[in-house]
Protein backbone atom coordinates (compact mmCIF):
# COMPACT_ATOMS: atom_id res chain seq x y z
CA UNK A 1 0.00 0.00 0.00
CA UNK A 2 1.09 3.57 -0.56
CA UNK A 3 2.15 5.57 2.49
CA UNK A 4 1.31 8.82 0.73
CA UNK A 5 4.62 10.35 1.79
CA UNK A 6 6.96 9.23 -0.97
CA UNK A 7 7.15 10.95 -4.34
CA UNK A 8 4.47 9.30 -6.43
CA UNK A 9 3.69 9.63 -10.11
CA UNK A 10 0.26 7.99 -10.12
CA UNK A 11 -2.86 9.22 -8.32
CA UNK A 12 -5.92 6.95 -8.22
CA UNK A 13 -9.09 8.97 -7.62
CA UNK A 14 -12.46 7.58 -6.61
CA UNK A 15 -15.43 9.41 -8.13
CA UNK A 16 -19.10 9.42 -7.26
CA UNK A 17 -22.00 10.46 -9.46
CA UNK A 18 -21.48 14.08 -8.34
CA UNK A 19 -18.18 14.16 -10.16
CA UNK A 20 -15.68 16.65 -8.76
CA UNK A 21 -18.20 18.17 -6.35
CA UNK A 22 -17.27 15.82 -3.52
CA UNK A 23 -13.57 15.08 -4.20
CA UNK A 24 -10.73 16.35 -2.01
CA UNK A 25 -8.41 19.24 -2.76
CA UNK A 26 -5.61 16.70 -3.20
CA UNK A 27 -7.59 14.98 -5.96
CA UNK A 28 -8.27 18.29 -7.70
CA UNK A 29 -4.56 19.16 -7.53
CA UNK A 30 -3.58 15.76 -8.97
CA UNK A 31 -5.99 16.20 -11.88
CA UNK A 32 -4.67 19.69 -12.59
CA UNK A 33 -1.05 18.49 -12.63
CA UNK A 34 -1.60 15.24 -14.56
CA UNK A 35 -0.29 14.89 -18.10
CA UNK A 36 -2.93 12.22 -18.75
CA UNK A 37 -6.14 11.15 -17.01
CA UNK A 38 -7.30 7.55 -17.54
CA UNK A 39 -10.82 6.30 -16.94
CA UNK A 40 -14.05 5.16 -18.48
CA UNK A 41 -15.85 7.65 -20.74
CA UNK A 42 -18.38 8.42 -17.98
CA UNK A 43 -15.64 9.12 -15.42
CA UNK A 44 -13.72 11.32 -17.83
CA UNK A 45 -16.88 13.34 -18.49
CA UNK A 46 -17.71 13.62 -14.77
CA UNK A 47 -14.20 14.91 -14.05
CA UNK A 48 -14.08 17.26 -17.01
CA UNK A 49 -10.82 15.66 -18.16
CA UNK A 50 -10.97 17.30 -21.59
CA UNK A 51 -7.97 16.75 -23.86
CA UNK A 52 -6.08 14.98 -21.08
CA UNK A 53 -8.67 12.22 -21.01
CA UNK A 54 -7.57 8.74 -22.09
CA UNK A 55 -10.40 6.15 -22.21
CA UNK A 56 -9.50 2.64 -21.09
CA UNK A 57 -8.74 0.38 -24.04
CA UNK A 58 -11.18 -2.39 -24.98
CA UNK A 59 -10.51 -5.08 -23.88
CA UNK A 60 -9.44 -3.48 -20.61
CA UNK A 61 -5.71 -3.12 -20.05
CA UNK A 62 -3.60 -1.13 -17.60
CA UNK A 63 -0.60 -1.13 -19.96
CA UNK A 64 -1.17 2.45 -21.21
CA UNK A 65 -0.86 3.67 -17.61
CA UNK A 66 2.27 1.64 -16.90
CA UNK A 67 3.87 2.92 -20.09
CA UNK A 68 3.73 6.43 -18.59
CA UNK A 69 5.59 5.39 -15.44
CA UNK A 70 7.46 8.35 -13.93
CA UNK A 71 5.19 11.02 -15.47
CA UNK A 72 2.25 12.62 -13.68
CA UNK A 73 -0.81 10.45 -14.30
CA UNK A 74 -4.28 10.26 -12.74
CA UNK A 75 -6.66 7.30 -12.90
CA UNK A 76 -10.38 7.67 -12.26
CA UNK A 77 -12.44 4.87 -10.72
CA UNK A 78 -15.93 4.44 -9.30
CA UNK A 79 -16.10 5.02 -5.56
CA UNK A 80 -13.46 2.94 -3.79
CA UNK A 81 -10.78 2.04 -6.37
CA UNK A 82 -9.85 -1.06 -4.37
CA UNK A 83 -13.31 -2.62 -4.31
CA UNK A 84 -13.88 -4.19 -7.75
CA UNK A 85 -11.97 -1.23 -9.20
CA UNK A 86 -8.80 -0.46 -11.14
CA UNK A 87 -6.76 0.14 -7.99
CA UNK A 88 -6.08 -3.52 -7.30
CA UNK A 89 -5.12 -4.22 -10.92
CA UNK A 90 -2.64 -1.34 -10.93
CA UNK A 91 -1.07 -1.79 -7.50
CA UNK A 92 0.06 -5.34 -8.32
CA UNK A 93 2.51 -3.83 -10.82
CA UNK A 94 3.73 -0.88 -8.73
CA UNK A 95 6.06 -0.23 -5.83
CA UNK A 96 4.57 1.27 -2.67
CA UNK A 97 5.93 4.76 -3.22
CA UNK A 98 4.75 5.07 -6.82
CA UNK A 99 1.08 5.74 -6.18
CA UNK A 100 -1.47 7.27 -3.86
CA UNK A 101 -5.22 6.69 -3.70
CA UNK A 102 -8.08 9.03 -2.75
CA UNK A 103 -11.19 6.83 -2.38
CA UNK A 104 -14.84 7.86 -2.34
CA UNK A 105 -17.70 5.82 -0.83
CA UNK A 106 -18.07 2.58 -2.80
CA UNK A 107 -21.23 1.66 -4.68
CA UNK A 108 -21.71 -1.15 -2.16
CA UNK A 109 -21.54 1.29 0.76
CA UNK A 110 -24.05 3.63 -0.89
CA UNK A 111 -26.42 0.74 -1.61
CA UNK A 112 -26.16 -0.70 1.90
CA UNK A 113 -26.84 2.71 3.43
CA UNK A 114 -29.91 3.17 1.27
CA UNK A 115 -31.26 -0.28 2.20
CA UNK A 116 -30.21 -0.12 5.87
CA UNK A 117 -28.34 -3.40 5.39
CA UNK A 118 -25.31 -4.18 7.56
CA UNK A 119 -22.59 -4.33 4.94
CA UNK A 120 -20.54 -6.91 6.88
CA UNK A 121 -23.49 -9.32 6.57
CA UNK A 122 -23.96 -8.81 2.82
CA UNK A 123 -22.22 -10.52 -0.11
CA UNK A 124 -20.72 -7.96 -2.50
CA UNK A 125 -20.07 -9.15 -6.05
CA UNK A 126 -18.85 -7.55 -9.25
CA UNK A 127 -21.10 -9.04 -11.94
CA UNK A 128 -20.43 -6.26 -14.45
CA UNK A 129 -17.92 -8.58 -16.18
CA UNK A 130 -19.00 -12.01 -14.89
CA UNK A 131 -21.97 -14.36 -15.48
CA UNK A 132 -24.96 -14.67 -13.15
CA UNK A 133 -23.88 -18.24 -12.40
CA UNK A 134 -21.25 -16.86 -9.99
CA UNK A 135 -24.18 -16.49 -7.60
CA UNK A 136 -25.15 -20.17 -7.63
CA UNK A 137 -22.81 -21.43 -4.88
CA UNK A 138 -23.70 -18.44 -2.67
CA UNK A 139 -27.47 -18.12 -2.72
CA UNK A 140 -29.76 -19.51 -0.06
CA UNK A 141 -32.99 -18.51 1.64
CA UNK A 142 -32.54 -15.02 3.09
CA UNK A 143 -29.12 -14.42 1.52
CA UNK A 144 -28.50 -10.76 0.75
CA UNK A 145 -26.29 -9.81 -2.18
CA UNK A 146 -25.32 -6.48 -3.70
CA UNK A 147 -24.10 -6.80 -7.31
CA UNK A 148 -22.63 -4.32 -9.69
CA UNK A 149 -24.22 -4.99 -13.08
CA UNK A 150 -23.02 -4.56 -16.68
CA UNK A 151 -25.71 -2.23 -18.05
CA UNK A 152 -29.40 -1.40 -18.07
CA UNK A 153 -30.38 -4.71 -19.69
CA UNK A 154 -28.57 -6.87 -17.12
CA UNK A 155 -31.11 -6.63 -14.23
CA UNK A 156 -33.74 -8.37 -16.38
CA UNK A 157 -31.20 -11.08 -17.29
CA UNK A 158 -30.39 -11.55 -13.60
CA UNK A 159 -34.10 -11.79 -12.74
CA UNK A 160 -34.64 -14.40 -15.46
CA UNK A 161 -31.68 -16.46 -14.21
CA UNK A 162 -32.84 -16.28 -10.59
CA UNK A 163 -36.32 -17.44 -11.61
CA UNK A 164 -34.87 -20.39 -13.55
CA UNK A 165 -32.88 -21.41 -10.45
CA UNK A 166 -35.99 -21.44 -8.25
CA UNK A 167 -35.40 -18.00 -6.72
CA UNK A 168 -38.29 -16.27 -8.49
CA UNK A 169 -39.68 -14.99 -5.17
CA UNK A 170 -36.47 -13.02 -4.52
CA UNK A 171 -36.81 -9.28 -4.11
CA UNK A 172 -34.62 -7.19 -6.41
CA UNK A 173 -33.83 -3.55 -5.67
CA UNK A 174 -32.47 -1.79 -8.74
CA UNK A 175 -30.44 1.31 -7.92
CA UNK A 176 -29.42 3.60 -10.77
CA UNK A 177 -26.78 6.35 -10.62
CA UNK A 178 -26.48 6.17 -6.83
CA UNK A 179 -25.31 9.30 -5.05
CA UNK A 180 -25.98 11.69 -7.91
CA UNK A 181 -28.75 13.87 -9.32
CA UNK A 182 -30.01 11.03 -11.59
CA UNK A 183 -30.41 8.55 -8.70
CA UNK A 184 -33.44 6.28 -8.95
CA UNK A 185 -34.35 3.25 -6.80
CA UNK A 186 -37.04 0.69 -7.67
CA UNK A 187 -37.96 -2.77 -6.39
CA UNK A 188 -39.63 -5.83 -7.93
CA UNK A 189 -39.75 -9.60 -7.58
CA UNK A 190 -37.46 -11.61 -9.85
CA UNK A 191 -40.36 -13.58 -11.33
CA UNK A 192 -42.30 -11.34 -13.66
CA UNK A 193 -39.65 -8.64 -13.52
CA UNK A 194 -40.66 -5.91 -15.95
CA UNK A 195 -38.67 -2.76 -15.24
CA UNK A 196 -37.88 -0.66 -18.29
CA UNK A 197 -35.54 2.23 -19.06
CA UNK A 198 -32.82 1.28 -16.54
CA UNK A 199 -29.84 3.64 -16.65
CA UNK A 200 -26.22 2.72 -16.03
CA UNK A 201 -24.34 2.74 -13.76
CA UNK A 202 -26.63 0.32 -12.00
CA UNK A 203 -26.37 -1.92 -8.97
CA UNK A 204 -28.87 -4.60 -7.92
CA UNK A 205 -29.52 -5.79 -4.39
CA UNK A 206 -30.96 -9.30 -4.10
CA UNK A 207 -32.78 -10.69 -1.07
CA UNK A 208 -33.01 -14.35 -2.00
CA UNK A 209 -36.24 -16.28 -1.46
CA UNK A 210 -38.07 -19.28 -2.88
CA UNK A 211 -35.24 -21.84 -2.76
CA UNK A 212 -32.89 -23.15 -0.10
CA UNK A 213 -29.82 -23.09 -2.36
CA UNK A 214 -27.05 -25.65 -2.68
CA UNK A 215 -26.14 -27.81 0.32
CA UNK A 216 -22.91 -26.67 1.93
CA UNK A 217 -21.62 -30.17 2.74
CA UNK A 218 -19.69 -32.34 0.27
CA UNK A 219 -21.61 -34.98 -1.63
CA UNK A 220 -24.02 -33.11 -3.91
CA UNK A 221 -26.73 -35.12 -5.66
CA UNK A 222 -25.50 -36.85 -8.82
CA UNK A 223 -28.32 -35.39 -10.91
CA UNK A 224 -26.91 -31.88 -10.44
CA UNK A 225 -24.05 -32.79 -12.77
CA UNK A 226 -23.95 -33.32 -16.53
CA UNK A 227 -22.51 -36.82 -16.98
CA UNK A 228 -22.31 -39.79 -19.33
CA UNK A 229 -22.44 -42.06 -16.28
CA UNK A 230 -18.73 -41.73 -15.52
CA UNK A 231 -19.04 -39.86 -12.24
CA UNK A 232 -17.77 -40.36 -8.70
CA UNK A 233 -21.07 -41.15 -6.98
CA UNK A 234 -22.34 -38.98 -4.16
CA UNK A 235 -21.35 -41.09 -1.09
CA UNK A 236 -17.88 -41.87 -2.47
CA UNK A 237 -17.44 -38.25 -3.54
CA UNK A 238 -18.14 -37.12 0.03
CA UNK A 239 -15.50 -39.56 1.34
CA UNK A 240 -13.09 -38.39 -1.35
CA UNK A 241 -13.50 -34.70 -0.53
CA UNK A 242 -12.90 -35.49 3.12
CA UNK A 243 -9.62 -37.18 2.19
CA UNK A 244 -8.62 -34.39 -0.21
CA UNK A 245 -9.18 -31.83 2.58
CA UNK A 246 -9.45 -28.67 0.44
CA UNK A 247 -8.12 -25.43 1.88
CA UNK A 248 -8.45 -21.80 0.79
CA UNK A 249 -6.50 -20.93 -2.34
CA UNK A 250 -5.20 -24.45 -2.99
CA UNK A 251 -4.82 -26.05 -6.43
CA UNK A 252 -6.03 -29.58 -7.23
CA UNK A 253 -4.90 -31.81 -10.05
CA UNK A 254 -7.95 -33.98 -10.85
CA UNK A 255 -6.59 -36.82 -13.02
CA UNK A 256 -9.22 -38.73 -14.97
CA UNK A 257 -11.85 -36.07 -14.35
CA UNK A 258 -14.90 -37.89 -15.77
CA UNK A 259 -17.68 -35.36 -15.21
CA UNK A 260 -15.52 -33.03 -13.13
CA UNK A 261 -17.74 -33.51 -10.07
CA UNK A 262 -14.77 -33.83 -7.69
CA UNK A 263 -13.20 -30.66 -9.11
CA UNK A 264 -16.51 -28.81 -8.73
CA UNK A 265 -16.89 -29.81 -5.09
CA UNK A 266 -13.23 -29.06 -4.37
CA UNK A 267 -13.74 -25.50 -5.65
CA UNK A 268 -17.02 -25.11 -3.75
CA UNK A 269 -15.46 -26.29 -0.50
CA UNK A 270 -12.86 -23.55 0.04
CA UNK A 271 -12.52 -19.88 -0.80
CA UNK A 272 -10.43 -19.38 -3.92
CA UNK A 273 -9.69 -23.10 -4.37
CA UNK A 274 -8.82 -24.00 -7.98
CA UNK A 275 -8.69 -27.21 -10.01
CA UNK A 276 -7.06 -28.41 -13.20
CA UNK A 277 -9.12 -31.31 -14.52
CA UNK A 278 -7.31 -33.72 -16.85
CA UNK A 279 -9.47 -35.94 -19.03
CA UNK A 280 -8.40 -37.98 -22.10
CA UNK A 281 -11.88 -38.09 -23.72
CA UNK A 282 -13.15 -35.00 -25.54
CA UNK A 283 -16.83 -35.88 -24.93
CA UNK A 284 -16.26 -35.94 -21.18
CA UNK A 285 -14.32 -32.71 -21.35
CA UNK A 286 -17.50 -31.09 -22.68
CA UNK A 287 -19.36 -32.25 -19.56
CA UNK A 288 -16.59 -30.90 -17.34
CA UNK A 289 -16.86 -27.50 -19.03
CA UNK A 290 -20.65 -27.55 -18.71
CA UNK A 291 -20.49 -28.37 -14.99
CA UNK A 292 -17.87 -25.70 -14.31
CA UNK A 293 -20.07 -23.10 -16.02
CA UNK A 294 -23.30 -24.27 -14.36
CA UNK A 295 -21.82 -23.93 -10.88
CA UNK A 296 -20.22 -20.55 -11.64
CA UNK A 297 -16.72 -21.99 -11.39
CA UNK A 298 -15.37 -21.66 -14.92
CA UNK A 299 -12.93 -19.00 -13.65
CA UNK A 300 -11.47 -21.49 -11.15
CA UNK A 301 -11.65 -24.80 -13.06
CA UNK A 302 -9.39 -25.48 -16.03
CA UNK A 303 -10.31 -28.58 -18.10
CA UNK A 304 -7.40 -30.01 -20.11
CA UNK A 305 -7.58 -32.76 -22.71
CA UNK A 306 -4.88 -35.40 -22.35
CA UNK A 307 -3.67 -38.53 -20.61
CA UNK A 308 -1.47 -38.53 -17.53
CA UNK A 309 1.41 -38.53 -16.93
CA UNK A 310 2.31 -36.87 -20.26
CA UNK A 311 -0.32 -34.14 -19.95
CA UNK A 312 1.01 -33.05 -16.55
CA UNK A 313 4.19 -31.59 -17.97
CA UNK A 314 4.43 -27.81 -17.65
CA UNK A 315 1.37 -27.45 -15.43
CA UNK A 316 1.52 -25.35 -12.25
CA UNK A 317 2.37 -27.45 -9.22
CA UNK A 318 -0.59 -28.68 -7.16
CA UNK A 319 -1.26 -28.72 -3.44
CA UNK A 320 -3.28 -31.90 -3.83
CA UNK A 321 -3.73 -34.63 -6.47
CA UNK A 322 -6.74 -36.87 -7.03
CA UNK A 323 -6.58 -39.92 -9.28
CA UNK A 324 -10.13 -40.93 -10.10
CA UNK A 325 -9.37 -43.00 -13.17
CA UNK A 326 -6.48 -44.40 -15.15
CA UNK A 327 -4.22 -45.13 -12.20
CA UNK A 328 -1.05 -47.08 -12.93
CA UNK A 329 2.29 -47.84 -11.34
CA UNK A 330 3.98 -45.56 -13.88
CA UNK A 331 1.67 -42.67 -12.93
CA UNK A 332 2.17 -43.15 -9.19
CA UNK A 333 5.94 -43.34 -9.60
CA UNK A 334 5.95 -40.24 -11.81
CA UNK A 335 3.88 -38.26 -9.30
CA UNK A 336 6.09 -39.37 -6.43
CA UNK A 337 9.12 -38.11 -8.36
CA UNK A 338 7.74 -34.69 -9.34
CA UNK A 339 5.51 -33.68 -6.43
CA UNK A 340 7.10 -31.55 -3.72
CA UNK A 341 7.11 -32.67 -0.11
CA UNK A 342 3.81 -31.92 1.60
CA UNK A 343 1.60 -32.52 -1.45
CA UNK A 344 -1.47 -34.61 -0.66
CA UNK A 345 -2.38 -37.52 -2.94
CA UNK A 346 -5.67 -39.43 -3.01
CA UNK A 347 -6.40 -42.31 -5.40
CA UNK A 348 -9.65 -44.26 -5.82
CA UNK A 349 -10.08 -47.61 -7.56
CA UNK A 350 -12.77 -50.22 -8.14
CA UNK A 351 -10.98 -52.92 -10.17
CA UNK A 352 -8.97 -55.81 -8.74
CA UNK A 353 -5.93 -54.51 -10.59
CA UNK A 354 -6.26 -51.05 -9.05
CA UNK A 355 -6.87 -52.57 -5.62
CA UNK A 356 -3.59 -54.48 -5.92
CA UNK A 357 -1.82 -51.32 -7.13
CA UNK A 358 -3.04 -49.21 -4.22
CA UNK A 359 -2.33 -51.94 -1.64
CA UNK A 360 1.26 -52.09 -2.88
CA UNK A 361 1.53 -48.30 -2.84
CA UNK A 362 0.29 -48.24 0.74
CA UNK A 363 2.83 -50.88 1.73
CA UNK A 364 5.67 -48.98 0.05
CA UNK A 365 4.73 -45.36 0.77
CA UNK A 366 2.54 -45.48 3.87
CA UNK A 367 -0.52 -43.29 4.26
CA UNK A 368 -4.06 -44.50 4.80
CA UNK A 369 -5.92 -47.30 2.98
CA UNK A 370 -9.71 -47.41 3.05
CA UNK A 371 -12.23 -49.84 1.58
CA UNK A 372 -15.77 -48.52 1.25
CA UNK A 373 -18.64 -50.91 0.56
CA UNK A 374 -21.93 -49.08 0.11
CA UNK A 375 -25.42 -50.44 -0.48
CA UNK A 376 -28.61 -48.52 -1.15
CA UNK A 377 -32.20 -49.67 -0.88
CA UNK A 378 -33.87 -50.52 -4.18
CA UNK A 379 -36.86 -52.43 -5.53
CA UNK A 380 -36.76 -56.23 -5.30
CA UNK A 381 -39.92 -57.58 -6.88
CA UNK A 382 -42.83 -56.19 -4.88
CA UNK A 383 -40.52 -55.45 -1.94
CA UNK A 384 -37.14 -53.83 -1.36
CA UNK A 385 -33.60 -55.08 -1.04
CA UNK A 386 -30.04 -53.82 -0.85
CA UNK A 387 -28.32 -52.89 -4.12
CA UNK A 388 -24.59 -53.08 -3.52
CA UNK A 389 -22.21 -50.79 -5.37
CA UNK A 390 -18.76 -52.00 -6.32
CA UNK A 391 -16.35 -51.66 -3.38
CA UNK A 392 -14.06 -48.64 -3.65
CA UNK A 393 -10.46 -48.73 -2.51
CA UNK A 394 -9.02 -45.37 -1.50
CA UNK A 395 -5.39 -44.65 -0.77
CA UNK A 396 -4.46 -41.27 0.69
CA UNK A 397 -0.97 -40.11 1.56
CA UNK A 398 1.09 -36.96 2.03
CA UNK A 399 4.24 -36.87 -0.09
Amino acid sequence: MSDGLSEHWLTIIGLGENGLEDVSDASRKALAEAEAVFGGPRHLELAGAGSKGQPWPVPFSINPVLEMRGRKVAVLASGDPFWHGAGGSLARHLEAGEWISHPAPSTFALAANHLAWKLEEVLCLGLHAAPCTRLRPLLGAGTRVICTIRDGAAPAELAEWLTAQGFGASQLTVMECLGGPRQRVRSAAAEGFGMQDIQAPVVVAVEAAGHKGLPQASGLADNLFASDGQITKRPVRALTLSALAPRAGELLWDIGGGSGSVSVEWCLAARGARAITFEPRESRLENIRANAAAFGLDHRMTPILGKAPQVLEGQPGPDCVFIGGGGSQALLDHLWDILPEGTRLVANGVTLETETLLMRAHSARGGHLLKAEIAEAGPLGSMRGWERARPVIQWSVTR
